[in-house]
């Protein structure tokens, strides 16, 4: 029975990989991005900031590098995003990979 069940999550991660994968790398992209605005324009901290997120987005985990002035943002085991402000355009994102 128990091997049933393991067999069963296993196909289940197996079959929804790339949905949660998309998933993952929209909100770490959100968070960094409105994080990064807040943080950077607004002069909020990171914690206030996540006031910002919309509902769902209790797994997003922050941290700062205040030096560079960016923001990133994380998904557990599947995706991380950082997002730099720069003067005169902001807060951009990093590219993704192709």
């Amino acid at each position: 029975m128990l091997a049933l069940l393991a067999f069963g999550a296993v196909f289940a991660l197996v079959w929804f990989w790339k949905p949660l994968q998309s998933y993952a790398a929209a909100g770490a992209s959100y968070g960094a991005k409105v994080t990064c605005s807040c943080r950077y324009l607004g002069g909020r901290s990171l914690q206030d900031c996540r006031k910002d997120f919309v509902s769902g987005m209790g797994l997003v985990t922050l941290s700062e590098d205040a030096k560079a002035k960016s923001v990133t943002a994380r998904f557990p085991l599947l995706s991380s995003q950082t997002a730099t402000f720069r003067e005169g355009e902001g807060c951009l994102l990093e590219k993704w990979p192709d």
